[in-house]
């Protein structure tokens, strides 16, 4: 049983658990509770239910120096995830429900998260020919998000297939929106002064903005779902805004570091700030902040994209893309979004539980705090400061952006159906034993 924790930070609780499920709340779980119940006190704490990651790059199969389902399933644990949504462009692809049912089966036997796999679109992400979408959908690890995610599906009558092959299933496709004619593969920084300046190929908004602009409409089109995957521009903003409005079935994700860090992390040209869509300007961040707050932006989604150190210690252009996120998450979504008083700790569940499961469509994931609900909860210490330090992350890989940085706020303790999987940063997995 949890004792006293502010329950979606709308009032102080007693939350009992029971078989895997929240079976009494308030007195009731206070009066209920056999006599050996373990008891965990949270006075002082946040309790949420837990959370789900729409975007993690686990890296297996195929490059497990970097990553593998189960070192990055910890990292999502120690971070307050219960579900993580891994990524298809592993070596080989997940592009066959051989390969997903591969990455579903290894992330149940490590144990500390549920691991969805992302079905790719095309086969090889080569973006010609539709990926085995409705055989992903059938195999037993139900994949319900599809992505070419680090390319584009830039062939528009392909997209447009995909979007009504995956509606008769109720999937999704999420898009990585890159006009490669407009933003090329060694593009890494946003056009403007500051690539000028530091003489780095530019990574035009626009890149963006049209490809986010012609999904919308082909969503349209076709009565599916697209999500939009890492926006990162205050123009994809206002496409999906005008989108909404017109009844439009368009969700979107930020992560973490388009919220927070800004272009001019590229100054010293440290490869750790190098990301795919690249950081923006301070109005773009701006924008994103308060699209996420009033709900434009359904989701913070981390992009977890974990490299070994020989890929990421290169000049700035030919360096690697992408940066640490998992446990990294929820500290900076709480400094700058609920320190602030921009959200409150229900918009951080609804943001970073309940409208990335709502999405993936996973039925035991993102339920609020209820009797019968399964018990997939996050613990958060709200006060809690303290400075991030990489060698301390259970990710294999190092290039962690937050490095040295002070956040306020930190994951106390995360549990999956009942069963504590991590506490204050120690992570257990099933067949550990929990003290």
């Amino acid at each position: 049983m949890i004792e006293g924790a502010d329950v979606l930070g709308q009032g102080v609780q007693h939350v009992l658990v029971v078989d895997g499920r929240v079976a009494a709340l308030g007195a009731d779980a206070a009066d209920g509770a056999p006599e050996r119940t373990q008891r965990m006190h949270g006075d002082g704490l946040v309790l949420l239910p837990g959370l789900v990651d729409l975007h993690t790059h686990l890296r297996e199969p195929g490059r497990e120096d970097a990553e593998t389902v189960e070192s990055g399933s910890r990292a999502a644990a120690a971070g307050g995830f219960t579900a993580v949504l891994a990524m298809a462009n592993t070596d080989p692809v997940t592009d066959t429900a051989e390969v997903a049912e591969r990455v579903h089966d290894l992330g149940r036997r490590a144990g500390y998260v549920d691991v969805h796999p992302v079905g790719a679109v095309s086969k090889g992400l080569a973006g010609e020919e539709l990926a085995e979408l409705g055989l992903m959908a059938r195999s037993r690890a139900r994949v319900r998000v599809f992505s070419d995610d680090g390319r584009c599906v830039q062939d528009a009558r392909l997209m447009r297939r995909a979007l009504e092959y995956v509606r008769s299933f109720d999937g999704v496709i999420s898009q990585h929106s890159q006009d490669p004619s407009l933003a090329g593969p060694t593009a890494c920084c946003h056009e403007g002064e500051l690539s000028g300046r530091l003489g780095l190929p530019g990574w035009p908004a626009v890149a963006e903005e049209t490809v986010v602009a012609r999904d919308v409409m082909l969503a349209r089109h076709t009565g599916s779902r697209v999500h939009v995957a890492h926006v990162s521009t205050a123009g994809s903003v206002e496409v999906i805004r005008w989108a909404r409005a017109q009844g439009i079935d368009v969700t979107a994700e930020v992560t973490p570091h388009h919220l927070m860090l800004t272009e001019e992390h590229l100054a010293g040209y440290d490869p750790v700030y190098k990301v795919n869509p690249p950081l923006r300007p301070t109005e773009d961040a701006e924008a994103l902040r308060e699209a996420l707050a009033d709900g434009t932006i359904d989701a913070v989604a981390t992009d977890h994209a974990p490299h070994v150190r020989q890929d990421k210690e290169h000049a700035f252009v030919d360096a690697a893309f992408g940066m640490l996120g998992l446990e990294t998450a929820l500290p900076v979504v709480s400094t700058l979004m609920v320190r602030t008083g921009r959200m409150s700790w229900s918009d951080v569940a609804r943001v970073m539980s309940t409208a990335p499961a709502r999405i993936a469509r996973l039925g035991t994931q993102g339920h609020g705090i209820a009797v019968g609900a399964p018990a997939n909860l996050t613990l958060v210490d709200p006060a809690r400061e303290h400075t991030v330090d990489a060698a301390l992350s259970q990710s294999l890989s190092r290039n962690n952006p937050w490095h040295g940085r002070e956040l306020v706020g930190a994951v106390h303790l995360t549990m999956l159906r009942g069963r504590v999987t991590a506490r204050e940063g120690l992570v257990w997995g099933a067949e550990e034993e929990n003290e």
